[in-house]
């Protein structure tokens, strides 16, 4: 397993984000999706912050009509760690699960 101090860069998380809809930009994670409604998207929220609070790892969030998205970094380490990529693949499993599509 990855130190979850160590920071990652772009060429080392491209294949874990493979599929998904987040990409490594600057120091931290990218992801965005289109919903069918505000309330669809609220959903997709509410169960990202279960999730984000049993990890104890919280994004930066988005919100608006029919959008929602995320912005993952560990700010203790100034950058993407491990944290931020297995977080990423459980928003993109959550909101894919609910109907979201990937885009802004």
């Amino acid at each position: 397993m990855t130190d979850p101090r160590r920071t990652l860069t772009p060429a080392e998380t491209v294949d874990d984000l493979a599929g998904t809809a987040f990409v490594h930009t600057g120091g931290q994670l990218d992801g965005a999706y289109r919903t069918a409604d505000f309330a669809s998207a609220v959903e997709i929220l509410a169960e990202v912050a279960e999730v984000a609070d049993a990890m104890n790892h919280h994004p930066e969030v988005r919100l608006g009509w029919g959008r929602i998205a995320f912005e993952l970094s560990s700010h203790d380490v100034g950058g993407v760690t491990s944290r931020d990529l297995e977080l990423a693949r459980r928003i993109d499993a959550l909101a894919v699960g609910r109907g979201a599509r990937p885009g802004n």
